[in-house]
């Protein structure tokens, strides 16, 4: 079985301004500082933020996990992660994995920040589905947006 959840936040600065955080590292150290309370640990363990890039966290209530950046399109301002060990992994899912994408709009000073969660599970698997969520990703948006429209901005 596969499925899909999503969730978009408008914030009121350009996309290119959005992409500079949300296409590099500074995104997970924006969420290490920012989330201490949801995301205990959060570890760099290979890579700078491109293609490869392994992070491996630590959630509240102890479960953990390891993505690895598979998509990185400074183009289309696109961003994959992929859940490739533990967490959800180790429940019984054959995929997990995290589309961020900042989408321009008309006006120069606004876009939107796509989030969308792709999920999959074997036919056969007895897996409880209803645990994925988008919702710490909205979170992360929303923290994002706080950032991104004060005055110094994510630097």
């Amino acid at each position: 079985m596969f499925g899909q959840l999503s969730h978009e936040t408008e914030v009121k600065v350009g996309a290119s301004k959005a992409w500079e955080l949300y296409g590099t590292i500074k995104l997970a150290l924006m969420v290490k500082e920012h989330l201490r309370d949801a995301f205990l640990q959060l570890d760099i363990l290979e890579g700078n933020g491109g293609v490869g890039t392994v992070i491996k966290l630590v959630l509240a209530g102890g479960l953990s996990y390891k993505e690895k950046f598979t998509k990185v399109d400074h183009e289309h301002r696109v961003k994959e992660t992929e859940m490739i060990e533990g967490g959800l992994r180790d429940m019984g899912f054959s995929l997990y994995r995290v589309r961020l994408e900042v989408i321009g709009k008309d006006e120069e000073d606004s876009c939107v920040i796509k989030s969308t969660v792709e999920y999959e599970v074997p036919d056969d698997a007895s897996v409880d589905v209803s645990i994925v969520s988008v919702k710490p990703f909205a979170d992360i948006a929303e923290i994002a947006k706080k950032l991104l429209t004060t005055k110094t901005g994510a630097n």
